[in-house]
């Protein structure tokens, strides 16, 4: 159940969220220098410090997905499981010692999809760190939202979320180092010197535990995806949007690309991608390298919004052409407090070549800003 907060605290936590995923809705005059630290060059990455909290930059995210299976495969399973920390002010700016300050916000999304079932289900939780109902330790892998939470148990990575008869009780653990993306871990994704994200993953992740899906539990093995992000860049007003692929192919590699969608319907230049390969080595992708070309579309009938699906990815060193699926039409987050708006995140299958060869995979997609241009619906 999401908490409901104090009239004041709910416009700023609806404006900060919006922030996240929809450009044009500053928080904060532009023209005042930032009390956050930019994803520039030169940061080194150290563990497991990265895993914690970096209450320096404006915002980050622990994020998962997975393709899971009953373990006599009769039947399969997509998740998400993130949570989001969002700051307001500058850790020297905050002096405020009452527990009820809304700084730092936290917000979850949960989504469980029953691929056997034909079902979609999902979840979120919004609290603040105030009142110990949510946070994340700074130094180490343990991320909370009330009961929902991620744990590390040595190098493994424990999620455990419930909530109205459904929920995830999943072990993870990492078959590959990290890998980094961009320019050693600096992922661009605009003009300006700081428009980037310190940005780095576990692109295959061994996974076993259970599923709970209409209060039927089903035991489990598959694959996961982490991602690990932080920054403090705002998107470029140019952006509406962005379309982002994580796919684990059956011979060991792993592609994730992503393209920021422009308001003049062309591509932001800095849209990128990472090849992994069998050994845990990066190449990094620049949008010259590969295309993503929609090949279907559907239409929601929960909001009326249009999104691609279906998809044919190509890159051209090496050669590769994949051809990319839904496991599930409707897979679209809508009504969302924490972010006051609508996204599509799902599972999808994976076939296709490279070079010269047969692959199959697996892996998820989430495309954000197809919808209308969303402002908040604030309380005074």
């Amino acid at each position: 159940m999401v908490r409901i907060f104090p009239p004041v605290a709910l416009k700023i936590l609806l404006s900060v969220a919006s922030f996240l995923f929809f450009p044009g809705l500053a928080l904060a005059d532009a023209s005042a220098p930032s009390p956050f630290r930019q994803a520039l060059p030169g940061y080194a990455y150290s563990f497991p410090r990265d895993f914690g909290s970096h209450d320096d930059f404006r915002v980050e995210w622990w994020y998962y997905t997975g393709n899971l299976e009953e373990m006599d495969g009769s039947r399969a399973f997509g998740y998400q499981l993130t949570f989001f920390r969002v700051a307001l002010e500058g850790a020297e700016k905050a002096v405020n010692p009452s527990r009820w300050k809304a700084d730092p916000i936290y917000f979850a999304h949960l989504a469980l999809s029953d691929l056997g079932g034909g079902s979609f289900h999902f979840f979120e939780r919004i609290n603040r760190k105030g009142l110990g109902l949510a946070g994340a330790e700074p130094d180490r892998l343990r991320v909370w939202n009330e009961d929902w939470t991620l744990d590390a148990r040595g190098d493994k990575h424990v999620l455990k979320a419930r909530e109205a008869g459904y929920g995830l009780d999943l072990e993870l653990t990492p078959l590959k180092q990290p890998a980094f993306h961009g320019e050693d871990g600096v992922s661009r994704k605009g003009r300006e010197p700081g428009n980037a994200s310190h940005y780095f993953s576990f692109t295959r992740m061994q996974t076993q535990g259970t599923i709970l899906i209409d209060g039927k539990e089903h035991k489990i093995r598959g694959t996961s995806w982490m991602d690990r992000e932080f920054s403090s860049s705002e998107m470029d007003a140019r952006q509406v949007g962005w379309d982002w692929f994580s796919i684990k192919l059956n011979d060991g590699r792993e592609v994730m690309l992503y393209q920021l969608r422009l308001k003049d319907g062309g591509t932001e230049p800095f849209s990128s991608g990472s090849l992994v390969l069998e050994d845990g080595s990066v190449r990094h992708l620049a949008l010259e390298d590969f295309t993503i070309v929609p090949t279907g579309r559907w239409t929601s009938k929960h909001t009326g919004t249009e999104y691609p699906s279906g998809w044919e990815l190509s890159l051209k060193n090496p050669k590769v052409r994949l051809t990319v699926e839904p496991d599930l039409k409707d897979q679209e987050l809508y009504n969302l407090r924490s972010i006051s708006g609508t996204y599509w995140e799902g599972s999808v299958s994976v076939t296709g070549e490279y070079d010269g060869s047969p692959v199959a995979g697996k892996g998820y997609v989430e495309l954000v800003g197809y919808g209308k241009a969303l402002q908040p619906v604030l309380p005074e």
